[in-house]
């Protein structure tokens, strides 16, 4: 009885070692798949941050006031002026719509109290 409570331990034990093993292993997979992951982010961050400064290098007002004078004959850009815009008092708001009406109210007019 004690040979085969020394085998059944003996057997768990290497059954818990293995698990460990793969254990081990996979969580080192997964740290490099989250180290990889990172460094994609941050390249990406980087690309990002690069775009923005292009975007921004491109969209310079004096060199689109350029773009659109050389391009007049086919685009028929103006330029931008202050006149263009309006003003501030010139805006019209949405009227707001009127409560439903949940209890109705008989008017009678002078006329109809007379006769």
């Amino acid at each position: 009885m004690r040979s085969f409570f020394f085998v059944i331990t003996g057997l768990f034990v290497m059954a818990l070692a293995v698990w460990a093993y793969r254990q081990n292993y996979e969580t080192q997979a997964s740290l490099r798949e989250v180290a990889q992951l990172r460094s994609e982010i941050s390249g990406l961050r980087e690309r990002a941050g690069v775009l923005r400064a292009e975007w921004a290098y491109l969209n310079r007002p004096e060199r689109l006031a350029d773009l659109a004078d050389i391009n007049f004959d086919s685009l028929g850009l103006l330029p931008l002026r202050p006149d263009h815009f309006g003003h501030i008092d010139q805006i019209t708001y949405p009227i707001e719509p009127l409560p439903p009406i949940m209890v109705p109210v008989e008017v009678m007019s002078r006329l109809g109290a007379n006769q």
